[in-house]
């Protein structure tokens, strides 16, 4: 499936950086881009559920450590 995709002309310029700094195209650093931020958001999004679910397991013991 095609996209088009409009810039502002600094997002432009700091695409072409990025892609140079890679030894990619703009398509190419684009999709990384996407991978990377995906990859983060699941990670952070895995890692708040799991604190969520130690804090709840190990709540009588935080609060007394935290007296």
């Amino acid at each position: 499936m095609a996209m088009t995709l409009r810039l502002h002309p600094d997002d432009e310029r700091a695409l072409a950086l990025l892609a140079e700094a890679d030894g990619v195209s703009k398509q190419e650093a684009t999709v990384r881009a996407i991978h990377e931020a995906a990859s983060r958001r699941l990670r952070q999004d895995k890692i708040r559920t799991l604190s969520a679910g130690a804090r709840e397991q190990y709540a009588d013991l935080l609060d007394r450590l935290g007296k």
